[in-house]
């Protein structure tokens, strides 16, 4: 393949309940460190469900003045801190580089919906008139994408996408094939969320698809264990700055890695539920292998999507057993859902960041809280702690309700 085909990554940002910057995650994950916790973003003694991953500490007038945060919505303030790591990390420069051919693609699978929520309070309780102007532009989820592309004059493709849980790796996967085609030469891409807040959580927990492990939030996510009861809720953003490697070469950009392969499937089976086989993720895995022109025996590294629900992990091992054949017994597998929580839209970037940092410095974060073995799970989930193997590839894979399917590939 051509340089300017080949698609690397030269920078990262993470925001996460686990850290936030790409080394505090980092050291989060490696070292087993959770960022569990009870809800502080609202009253939430009368949810199932009173933990989440939240962002700490965070603060945005670092990346803006006060007046300019309260315009955002939150999801927005997490992709600025994520993105602008990741650019200051490229060195990428639309003053030094063709603006034209930079472009910005994120997934959020909810959007603004802190603000929905408030101007709905608004709305009833003082009336229309009272609404916010700057509510729709506050709430819609393509507004990552759009603000990104302004704040750095990044003026080519600019798409807000969204595919529930699968969001990050999608914009991730098609950001690298707008390069590969020659419609641009960089992309600022990956995912955000902002989802803890009382309407998503009520959602999610009349779904009964949060944990309620409430007295031990950092031992609630639990992915490929018997006794898994849900995901734990998590915001966050992982942003990623992507380039053909002759453009990365030419202007002395820090390669990172390569984004090999890019799978997308559909699942056309049910609205939430996944298939109990995995056929939609079978065939994501396989077109990924393909187009990174590996076998199932070259994969030393799976980031799963490892939700920690009953119906995911079980489908997911099964998916990769038929994917990978006899493989999935001897590569390894982690989920790093149980240090983070599950971030959504957002989680894809942040995972393919783990993917990234595990090439990076040879070792694969493990499934932390995995005490009581599943007979519907026994492939190899890194147990407990981090190993040091040196993967040369990973796989980073996320699905979504809707049965939106992806699998990414990345070598070191």
């Amino acid at each position: 393949m051509h340089d300017a085909q080949r698609i690397v990554v030269t920078g990262t940002g993470v925001v996460s309940s686990a850290g936030l910057n790409t080394a505090d995650f980092w050291d989060s994950l490696v070292e087993g460190r959770s960022g569990i916790g009870p809800i502080t973003a609202f009253d939430a003694s009368k949810f199932r469900c009173r933990i989440a991953g939240e962002v700490r500490g965070l603060d945005v007038t670092r990346y803006m003045t006060p007046k300019e945060a309260r315009r955002l919505d939150r999801f927005n303030h997490l992709a600025v801190a994520a993105g602008d790591e990741a650019v200051r990390q490229s060195g990428l420069d639309a003053d030094r580089c063709d603006p034209t051919r930079i472009g910005a693609l994120i997934g959020c699978g909810i959007g603004g919906i802190a603000t929905l929520e408030s101007q709905a309070v608004v709305l009833h309780t003082r009336g229309p008139a009272k609404c916010s102007p700057l509510m729709v532009p506050m709430m819609i989820g393509d507004m990552a994408a759009g603000y990104l592309s302004i704040r750095y004059g990044f003026m080519g493709p600019n798409i807000g996408l969204m595919t529930a849980c699968a969001s990050a790796s999608h914009a991730i996967g098609e950001a690298a094939w707008i390069i590969r085609r020659g419609d641009a030469d960089a992309m600022i891409t990956g995912g955000v969320e902002a989802p803890v807040t009382p309407v998503s959580v009520a959602g999610f927990s009349a779904m009964r698809a949060l944990s309620e492990r409430n007295d031990e939030p950092e031992r609630a996510s639990r992915p490929f264990d018997r006794d898994r009861d849900g995901f734990v809720p998590a915001e966050g953003a992982g942003i990623v700055v992507l380039e053909s490697l002759e453009h990365a070469r030419k202007r002395g950009a820090p390669i990172l890695a390569e984004v090999a392969g890019y799978g997308a499937s559909g699942d056309a089976y049910h609205i939430t539920a996944p298939q109990p086989d995995g056929d939609g993720a079978v065939r994501a895995i396989r077109v990924a292998l393909k187009h990174a022109g590996l076998a199932p025996e070259d994969l030393h590294y799976i980031n799963a999507h490892g939700t920690s629900t009953p119906l995911n992990d079980k489908m997911e091992t099964a998916a990769l057993k038929t994917a990978l054949g006899e493989h999935a017994y001897h590569v390894a597998v982690s989920s790093t859902k149980a240090v983070t929580g599950h971030a959504l839209g957002a989680a894809g970037g942040i995972e393919s960041i783990a993917c990234i940092m595990a090439l990076r410095t040879g070792v694969i974060p493990g499934t932390m809280n995995y005490e009581t073995p599943d007979p519907d799970c026994d492939l190899d989930y890194v147990p407990n702690a981090a190993r040091k193997t040196n993967p040369r590839t990973a796989m980073n894979i996320n699905l979504g309700f809707g049965g939106h399917n992806a699998a990414l590939v990345f070598t070191k």
